[in-house]
């Protein structure tokens, strides 16, 4: 095969030809490329939002594990509670009972027996977390003491507990019953 040859004009031609072709392929490859490059900026940010909402339900989810977790535990904590408050006034009949003088011996082993119950009940109670309410002698705490009356004695400083009406309780940290007081003024 020979070459035919160019004359310069024709040379000149081809080589504009060529130009323009490689132009507009340049073109189309930053039209392509720009266009690509949007695409990608915009999958990016659609990533970037469904990653940030994957985190904020997993944290929502580990905040409600947590949360479920503490009702849990006090439930579980102060699951005696209603039990204790409904056995309180039983207990309180109990104290009024041992507080009478028998006058017989009939009526002392009776009593004997009543404490012997009585103990148990105590001790039944303060192994599910029970306690009573410190009262006479301390500083009046309204969150622990619900004062009746008020009363004026030199023996004690003011504010402080004088006589223990009616005993309270506490289950744990919770206070079930306030302690009924006298307060000295």
């Amino acid at each position: 095969m020979s070459e035919e040859k160019q004359t310069p004009e024709q040379e000149a031609e081809v080589e504009a030809q060529e130009e323009a072709v490689q132009a507009d392929t340049e073109e189309v490859t930053q039209d392509e490329q720009s266009a690509f490059q949007e695409k990608i900026d915009e999958l990016q940010q659609l990533l970037d939002e469904k990653e940030n909402k994957i985190l904020r339900v997993q944290a929502d989810f580990e905040n409600y594990k947590r949360r479920a977790r503490t009702e849990v535990e006090t439930v579980q904590k102060y699951r005696s509670q209603h039990v204790v408050s409904d056995l309180l006034p039983a207990l309180d009949n109990f104290e009024r009972a041992l507080g009478i003088d028998p006058d017989n011996e009939q009526a002392k082993s009776l009593l004997e027996g009543m404490q012997m119950v009585y103990r148990q009940l105590v001790e039944a109670l303060k192994n599910e977390g029970v306690e009573p309410i410190e009262a006479v002698g301390k500083e009046f705490d309204p969150n622990l003491h619900q004062a009746v009356m008020q009363v004026e004695d030199e023996n004690f400083d003011s504010n402080i507990v004088v006589e223990e009406l009616q005993k309270g309780y506490k289950l744990k940290d919770r206070v079930i019953r306030p302690s009924m007081v006298k307060v000295n003024q």
